[in-house]
């Protein structure tokens, strides 16, 4: 969180909530299921703020879909 928190704000850090990290469905995880990794590769809590990340390997898979997701967006 501190690293999104130098990149755009603390606010914003503060409402997107952790990155990365299995979900467990307890108060408070942003999930929002249980399993689920947390705010990558889909629409996070901040309007048009989007994270995608990982190795060669997850980037490439998942840039497709995240493509497909935001211009589904537009």
């Amino acid at each position: 969180n501190e690293t999104v928190a130098a990149i755009v704000s603390r606010e914003v850090a503060d409402k997107v909530g952790p990155c990365w990290g299995l979900g467990s469905g307890v108060k408070g995880d942003p999930g929002p299921w249980q399993g689920e990794l947390r705010n990558m590769w889909k629409p996070t809590a901040q309007e048009a703020l989007w994270f995608h990340g990982g190795n060669l390997a997850l980037s490439r898979f998942y840039s497709k879909f995240v493509a497909l997701q935001i211009k589904a967006r537009m």
